[in-house]
């Protein structure tokens, strides 16, 4: 890290985090959540003038993603990224409505020059084999198209662990959906990476 750390460090940058209550924090005290979790990790790991903008809302659909990135995007916004979609999986959206609205905020992070870190999510099976192809695709999909750096999944450090349910008891809240605090700083851990990734990419590194 040390190689990296004094060009990270030689301007202010702000990360503006778009997203749902992964992102928001759900079910946490402010300072255990994603945004706190992931600036202090940034602050320890060679980017410690980086601010991270929590641009996450509750139950947002890419929809609301797309609807809100306009005024996310302000002109101190120097990176963005993009955690949207598990709100579509629940309400069955279809994958190509929500291809369209990630699309649409990508388009315009692109119009202002902001690079992205797009973090995906797998859909589960219940909905057919065709919706899960469909909806597991968009993401590294437009990635590519659009030239984001991308991240599979947002809970991947958990969905990675072998004992699905010591993992659940152990790193997610009561509601069996959302990270608890030690849950989100594994995800943190693991996302970390990407996010200096992004910040190098947005100081043209």
């Amino acid at each position: 890290m040390g190689l990296i750390a004094a060009p990270l460090a030689a301007q202010p940058l702000t990360v503006a985090a778009l997203g749902d209550s992964l992102t928001q924090g759900y079910g946490l005290p402010q300072p255990e959540g994603f945004v706190p979790q992931l600036e202090q990790w940034l602050h320890e790991n060679g980017a410690p003038e980086v601010k991270v903008l929590n641009a996450g809302v509750s139950g947002d659909t890419t929809a609301g993603g797309l609807s809100r990135v306009d005024w996310t995007l302000t002109d101190d916004v120097g990176a963005m990224i993009v955690a949207l979609g598990g709100n579509d999986l629940l309400r069955g959206i279809e994958p190509a409505t929500s291809r369209a609205n990630l699309e649409g905020i990508l388009k315009a992070a692109g119009a202002k020059d902001v690079p992205v870190l797009l973090i995906g999510l797998k859909a589960p099976g219940n909905y057919g084999p065709e919706y899960q192809a469909a909806f597991d695709a968009m993401y590294p999909d437009l990635a590519q198209q659009y030239g984001t750096l991308y991240a599979e999944s947002f809970l991947a450090a958990l969905e990675e662990m072998p004992d699905r349910d010591a993992t659940r008891a152990k790193y997610i809240q009561s509601d069996g959906i959302h990270p608890n605090a030690e849950g989100v700083k594994l995800i943190v851990r693991n996302l970390g990476p990407k996010v200096l990734e992004l910040i190098a990419r947005a100081r043209g590194e």
